[in-house]
């Protein structure tokens, strides 16, 4: 699970506008620290800094725009609000193309700001849930390092996999096209105690007795990973039951094995024996919590594969990815990372479009983010969203949304 992050480093040189902001923030439940320039505000801003930062952009000496590049010294990625004048918005815009989270336009009201702070620490909390679940992976274990995601339902596959692992016994694995049955398989075989030991896999596709054998033995003590083990012939399964070998089996399987069985296609007592140890992959439908976490992690890999830079990846493609449905799951996401990394993602388009349709398109996507996070239940998505009932239906309205279209997903 994700800690919240709570910290906002108000930084204004007016100090009627400084605390009025200030007591704003805290009336929200936050925690406010206040400065009055670059030089009060910057020993604050570090690159494990649990927070945001929120400034002026036009301040005496070092400014805004000096205050946004410290901060991207310190982490890339550190979400800046920049709070501009009614001159300023050309100034704010160029800003955010450097890098800046996003504008407030001055004098605002308490519910809007509070609301893109909210945004902007819900953005940072889901960021350090990341980079934590990285270094845990790169001083853990293969479950750690190589099944992503932050939800209940990513730690409890990990569980699921550790435990079938501890087993020794043969496993079952499935879930939907593109869960990614043969990661999960791999790891299985990299936490037994025969991880050194060949991990083999074989489609079941047109696999007869004779490569079931051939297999197992290239398989010694290790594991034998079979994809779609549903579609073996009995003969197959037969021989999967009854090898005697010290070979751990894993099946995966994307169909519905308990129909199979009913209708006489696959073997009852190799359903019982795989199923011993059962691991289902949830699809990212349920858990979108896990999209953007998923997603930085694939964007790093398919950098260092390329031996490209990372691209810095904005709230407005976070929303983008959690804005989709992804029907293919990881795999598709894993491959929209790649065209991300490599610099193909569409929103490279974005550019091309007034501020007003970007911002209309980025309000969008987090609507259908916070719709899809909350399967369509309003009340929540009210509380997150920090919006009124009605100005969240009339939003929804604009963009042609419908709560009720979301409580399926």
């Amino acid at each position: 699970m994700m800690t919240a992050c709570e910290t906002v480093i108000l930084v204004d040189d007016d100090e009627a506008v400084r605390v009025a902001l200030g007591q704003t923030l805290e009336l929200a439940g936050l925690q406010a620290e206040l400065a009055s320039s670059f030089v009060m505000a910057k020993d604050k801003i570090t690159a494990d800094l649990g927070g945001v930062v929120v400034t002026d952009i036009r301040m005496p000496g070092r400014d805004g725009f000096h205050l946004l590049e410290y901060a991207q010294l310190q982490d890339t990625e550190l979400p800046v609000i920049l709070l501009t004048g009614e001159g300023d918005i050309p100034m704010a815009v160029r800003a955010m193309q450097h890098g800046a989270f996003d504008f407030i336009e001055k004098p605002c009201g308490p519910q809007d700001f509070v609301a893109v702070v909210r945004r902007a620490l819900d953005h940072r909390a889901a960021l350090l849930a990341t980079r934590r679940e990285q270094a845990l992976a790169e001083a853990g274990d293969a479950a750690a390092r190589m099944l992503f995601g932050t939800s209940d339902l990513a730690n409890a596959l990990r569980k699921r996999v550790r435990n079938a692992a501890k087993s020794q016994g043969d496993v079952l694995v499935t879930g939907a096209p593109g869960t990614g049955a043969y990661k999960v398989a791999e790891v299985v075989h990299l936490l037994s105690a025969g991880s050194e030991a060949p991990f083999i896999k074989r489609a079941a596709a047109g696999l007869d007795l004779g490569g079931i054998q051939a297999a197992l033995d290239l398989a010694k003590t290790g594991s034998l990973f079979i994809d779609e083990v549903a579609v073996l012939d009995a003969e197959a399964q037969f021989a999967l039951l009854d090898h005697t070998s010290d070979v751990r089996v894993i099946g995966g399987s994307y169909r519905d094995l308990p129909s199979e069985v009913a209708a006489g296609r696959f073997n009852h007592d190799l359903y019982l024996k795989l199923g011993l140890h059962a691991i289902h992959i949830p699809s990212i439908a349920d858990r979108p919590e896990d999209i953007a976490v998923m997603f930085r992690r694939y964007v790093a890999q398919a950098s260092e594969q390329a031996n490209l830079t990372p691209p810095v990846i904005t709230p407005a493609i976070l929303a983008d990815m959690m804005g989709r449905d992804w029907p293919g799951n990881a795999r598709a996401l894993m491959n929209e990372a790649m065209r991300f990394a490599m610099g193909l993602h569409e929103p490279a388009q974005l550019p091309r479009l007034s501020l007003a349709e970007q911002m209309a398109q980025t309000e969008k996507a987090i609507l259908v983010a916070a719709m899809i996070e909350y399967q369509g239940r309003v009340a929540q998505a009210m509380e997150a969203l920090q919006l009124p009932r009605k100005t969240l239906y009339d939003k929804l309205a604009k963009h042609g949304l419908r709560p009720e279209e979301f409580k399926t997903r």
